[in-house]
């Protein structure tokens, strides 16, 4: 979906439409969780501090989110794409990869299929999507953002590697900021670049990720569109309207985090042994901590010690706290838990 949260906002609000409007944040405090077209223009992008966005454009119209509606419009999309084929991988609320080999609807074209959904979306929500479409996961996400807004655009078997060559390694998807930094270090800057290595050399920079990137830079993606795709993490955290500089505050400030990720966790039926705490200070540097445990955290009074545990430490605070997170991984679906105690029954 182009710019999803922002579209929704201006498809429901006419007054914003033809505006730079940011979703989430406010004028001072928060980041931009989306932007507009019109926004994007200026520089202003997701995961921007809101006082950044709003010094880059000083007329961005900030509108709070509502994930309700989000998640409805959502929904529709993913009804859409159950018309065509069964093999559907949400990537989040706006985006998916779908398999189309053998569709529902016996239409030889992938392309085809592609036109016929965005047309769906257009005429059932009244927002544009944009469509990648290739023989792989890895080039069907970049043909995807190669032509937004409201684009289509395929790489064929015989373009992928050739597209790949020319492409900056920072625009390759699984390659983010600090990965692309390391590889210009290297003298990595695009596809043919890192081409050019061995598989050896990579993985000696790279650890595991080395082999993935060794075949993307060939166009080679072997890896399948799973519709049961694991969740890997569950996370939520918060801005703060002013900065906490105590303890006491900091904790208090904690605990409705550490419950909204708990109850996710219980409704999803899945449990987690590695946590995270994520700590942003006033000058937005940032540090994470984590503790990984034995065996799966068993309810929120252990989230509740193990995050406050990790942050505890990090007081008092040289700067002024703005941002707490927490994060649970290595998560599985309560199975590993239910066997433990068992085992303890027994």
């Amino acid at each position: 979906m182009d710019a999803f949260y922002a579209s929704v906002e201006q498809r429901d609000h006419p007054e914003l439409r033809g505006r730079p409007v940011a979703v989430g944040g406010s004028r001072e405090r928060g980041v931009v969780a989306a932007a507009s077209y019109e926004a994007r223009k200026f520089g202003v992008h997701s995961a921007m501090p809101s006082v950044t966005a709003r010094r880059k454009c000083p007329e961005l119209v900030f509108v709070p989110p509502r994930f309700d509606v989000y998640k409805a419009v959502s929904l529709q999309i993913r009804a859409i794409f159950a018309e065509h084929t069964p093999l559907i991988e949400p990537l989040s609320l706006d985006e998916a990869y779908l398999d189309v080999s053998e569709n529902l609807q016996g239409i030889a074209s992938a392309t085809e299929i592609a036109q016929r959904i965005r047309a769906s979306i257009k005429a059932e929500t009244a927002l544009t999507a944009s469509a990648g479409i290739s023989y792989n996961k890895f080039l069907a996400k970049l043909a995807s953002d190669h032509r937004k807004p409201d684009g289509l655009f395929v790489i064929t078997p015989r373009m992928g590697p050739a597209f790949v060559e020319a492409l900056p390694v920072g625009k390759f998807h699984g390659v983010g900021p600090a990965t692309s930094a390391r590889m210009n270090r290297l003298g990595i800057h695009n596809g043919i670049d890192l081409r050019a290595h061995s598989m050896a050399f990579l993985q000696q920079h790279f650890g595991k990720a080395g082999a993935y990137y060794y075949w993307i830079a060939r166009g080679v993606d072997e890896r399948p569109v799973r519709p049961d795709r694991i969740r890997k993490s569950v996370g939520a955290e918060n801005t703060f309207a002013t900065d906490l500089v105590t303890l006491d505050a900091a904790c208090a400030a904690l605990l409705p985090i550490i419950e909204k990720v708990w109850r996710y966790c219980e409704g999803a039926g899945i449990r987690g042994r590695t946590v995270t705490l994520k700590v942003k200070y006033a000058d937005f540097s940032q540090v994470t901590r984590s503790r990984t445990g034995l065996g799966p955290v068993a309810n929120q009074a252990e989230l509740d010690q193990v995050s406050l545990a990790l942050l505890e430490p990090l007081f008092p605070p040289q700067r002024g706290i703005r941002l707490l997170g927490v994060i649970l991984s290595s998560l599985d679906d309560g199975s590993e838990m239910a066997e433990a105690q068992l085992r303890l029954s027994v």
